[in-house]
């Protein structure tokens, strides 16, 4: 069984307490997005109840809806419990061999959207901050905000103030949009920007900090249609589910990377690493018992396998790329 199998089977074992049927409204209760039990058409459904929401235009104090204000914490019965994992071990099994991060996160989105999360976005965290919303990944876009959205947040220079992202690089676990609106910490402009957000459809998300070989970092947001606010068990789905997904990309990048490297045959390999150590061609020729015009035959392969136009560079890029050590 996968690891994030595992981990998804010990999540069931909080069970929210005090749920009741409440006095909530016919919109908060069409967006639950939540619990997923007795239905075989979960994303059809989803998508309608997110759809037939009744929303604010923006996200104001007094107006977001909560587990609380539905009359407390959702009871999950034992079906709907096994259905978090059937999905989750069903987009573990979607995923296997899947070697396209577009892909990848076409099948992530189907997923969330049955918690209904109508919006994703994934990137790095750069040293300048920048994310969410000009992320590519061979050539194609990781994230599907609305267009508008993007565009506005280009011109307000949103991508560099979001205070998730800020949080992101400090803390280890999902994080509220909500917290981070309440948060003393956050300004008005990064409250802002929140308000703008849900006036483009995205009125409830998360963020979820990511970690990857070498201290790379990445975010991956879900965003909701309406106000509902995520329980903790979606949360942690959905933290399981965006953390197979980033090892998932991680390990394509790297074979990618693998893939890129020049393959030089070993008297080229010989050569260069001769060069490294500072020989000439009449050294190496001596060294290796060849002409110094083979030795400069070679030589002049491995620069042009690795691009280059000097003997001293393809000698330093051949050690970087792990091709020859010294």
């Amino acid at each position: 069984m996968p690891d994030l199998h595992r981990l998804a089977l010990s999540a069931l074992q909080y069970r929210p307490v005090g749920a009741q049927s409440g006095n909530a409204s016919s919109a908060a209760a069409s967006c639950t997005g939540d619990y997923m039990a007795g239905d075989s058409s979960l994303e059809r459904d989803c998508g309608r109840l997110a759809d037939g929401c009744s929303f604010p235009q923006v996200r104001g104090s007094a107006t977001g809806v909560s587990d609380q204000s539905l009359g407390g914490s959702i009871h999950f019965s034992n079906a709907g419990r096994d259905e978090y994992v059937v999905e989750l071990g069903r987009l573990l099994d979607l995923t296997d061999g899947v070697a396209q991060p577009k892909k990848l996160f076409d099948l992530l989105s189907a997923f969330a959207f049955k918690f209904g999360c109508k919006w994703l976005a994934y990137g790095p965290l750069t040293s300048d901050h920048k994310a969410l919303n000009r992320v590519k990944c061979d050539s194609e876009e990781i994230l599907n905000y609305p267009d508008g959205w993007r565009e506005r947040c280009l011109e307000m220079g949103y991508e560099t103030i979001a205070p998730v992202i800020k949080e992101s690089r400090m803390g280890a676990g999902p994080i509220r949009w909500s917290d981070m609106y309440s948060d003393a910490s956050t300004t008005e402009y990064e409250r802002r920007m929140f308000d703008e957000a849900a006036m483009f459809g995205l009125r409830s998300g998360i963020t979820v900090p990511l970690r990857g070989p070498r201290g790379s970092c990445a975010i991956m947001s879900f965003a909701r249609h309406c106000e509902r606010e995520f329980h903790d068990r979606t949360i942690a789905y959905l933290q399981l589910a965006a953390t197979h997904f980033h090892l998932r990309v991680a390990k394509i990048a790297n074979l990618n990377a693998v893939q890129k490297i020049p393959a030089l045959s070993l008297r080229e390999k010989e050569c260069v690493l001769w060069v490294a150590r500072g020989k000439s061609s009449w050294d190496i020729g001596v060294i290796m018992r060849i002409s110094e015009n083979t030795v400069n035959f070679h030589i002049k392969n491995v620069m042009r396998k690795l691009g280059t136009s000097s003997r001293t560079v393809a000698a330093i890029k051949a050690i970087s790329l792990g091709i020859i050590e010294l």
